[in-house]
């Protein structure tokens, strides 16, 4: 059959699309980029907030659409949202023929081909043990690849519904990541990056001290790995010798990514975020003076979230001035601490209050931009333009940050030299010294 996937939402998701696409190509069908081609359509869906469900939701239909319309003889969802809403999926979307969640891509060939054998319809949704192990059709460029290293999350967030998608936190086995890694590195991915709802969390579920420390230590030491990245670092976790063991790896990239979701003491609270924000204040400065670019995500408009609150959270950003910012105005979720708080704030003090945020950080964006000029990097080319090519540094995470222009020619997935020579507020501009 000629099939057609969808992967909405994150990196994470992401990776379970490339397991799927493997596993279609070994039992003998053709993966197609047209969904008019395709005879089967899977959609890979977020569930995360609504902003995402509805996404997912106006895919679901659209693929559907395609069975009157077009060549698609069958619909697939897999998926966070077919994990948590499996019941008013096949109310509401009967056309569905199969679904399973994320926890069951085990169980995905044979799934797929019953329901291409018109088998009683597969509703896979219960929970299996993680890891699931197999390979991968890469998604990404070639030269850039995720690398799994756990699932799962054990922080209970009040705002979020990932343990309730995703069930407690697991690692995968570290042996399994670096014969990855080896795997990727031999087929030319330079760039590996490590993701996990909570990456500081690794191997702490199996009794293990520095885990995610010493799982960089080893995935550095692979042949052919040039930049090592990890994203998704929970504050609590982020302490002066994880900082010192990072620094201490030659390719490994210095970009701290620490999720702070708030600046006030009170609302981290609320949030049910441990650890202390003036601890860590001091460890990021003392990771900035090392050399690291810092990254982080705000939410405003928390349940009781005040005036006074938001402009601690505003002072703060001052004061830190990251690298690197994204911030989201507070999506109630269902069956979570925080959706079922009476006091939510209007629609309409959360804009506002973003779009203060996301005036000052542009303004703090393009300073830190500016100081950039001048200096030298190691550039990896993403892109190649009539007119020169597209880079990324090792501050510049993918589809995260901002891209840096070079008016030169470049070969795609090559690595060069090169000096920063303007900035604005997102993009760089550089040209070869090498």
């Amino acid at each position: 059959m000629k099939v057609g996937l969808l992967s909405l939402g994150c990196a994470k998701n992401q990776v379970d699309s490339e397991h799927m696409l493997y596993m279609l190509k070994e039992m003998g069908h053709t993966l197609v980029s047209d969904d008019k081609e395709a005879e089967v359509l899977i959609i890979n869906t977020c569930g995360f907030i609504d902003s995402a469900k509805e996404e997912a939701i106006d895919a679901i239909l659209s693929a559907v659409e395609m069975k009157e319309t077009g060549k698609c003889k069958k619909v697939m969802v897999t998926g966070c949202l077919a994990q948590r809403y499996q019941e008013a999926l096949l109310e509401d979307i009967p056309e569905i023929d199969a679904l399973m969640g994320v926890e069951h891509y085990q169980d995905f060939p044979k799934a797929f081909e019953d329901m291409l054998a018109g088998e009683e319809k597969p509703v896979l949704t219960s929970r299996t043990q993680f890891p699931f192990e197999c390979g991968r059709v890469l998604t990404t460029p070639p030269f850039t690849a995720y690398v799994r290293i756990g699932e799962g999350c054990d922080n209970r967030c009040h705002y979020c519904a990932i343990p309730l998608i995703r069930g407690n936190y697991r690692s995968r086995r570290e042996e399994s990541i670096l014969e990855e890694m080896k795997l990727l590195a031999s087929q030319g991915v330079r760039e590996h990056i490590y993701i996990a709802q909570d990456t500081t969390r690794y191997g702490r579920d199996e009794g293990r001290k520095n885990g995610l420390a010493q799982l960089l230590k080893k995935g550095s030491a692979v042949p052919g790995v040039d930049w090592l990245r990890v994203l998704y670092l929970y504050p609590e976790d982020v302490t002066d010798e994880l900082v010192d063991a990072m620094a201490a790896i030659p390719n490994f990239c210095r970009y701290l990514d620490v999720p702070l979701q708030h600046a006030s003491p009170k609302m981290l609270k609320e949030m049910n975020r441990r650890g202390d924000i003036h601890k860590l204040e001091k460890i990021l400065l003392r990771a900035r003076k090392l050399g690291f670019c810092l990254r982080t995500t705000f939410i405003v408009g928390y349940p009781g979230e005040t005036e006074e609150d938001f402009e601690e959270l505003m002072d703060f950003t001052r004061r830190m001035e990251f690298d690197r910012m994204g911030a989201f105005a507070y999506s109630p979720e269902e069956d979570t601490v925080g959706g079922e708080r009476e006091d939510q704030i209007d629609d309409e003090v959360k804009q506002q209050r973003l779009d203060r945020l996301m005036t000052l950080q542009a303004e703090i964006s393009l300073r830190r931009n500016q100081q950039r000029i001048g200096e030298e990097v190691t550039l990896l080319i993403t892109e190649e333009r009539k007119n020169g090519c597209v880079c990324r540094s090792p501050w510049e995470a993918p589809d995260a940050d901002g891209l840096i222009f070079v008016h030169e020619k470049g070969k795609k997935g090559d690595m060069r030299r090169a000096v920063i020579t303007d900035a604005d507020t997102y993009d760089l501009t550089a040209k070869w010294i090498d």
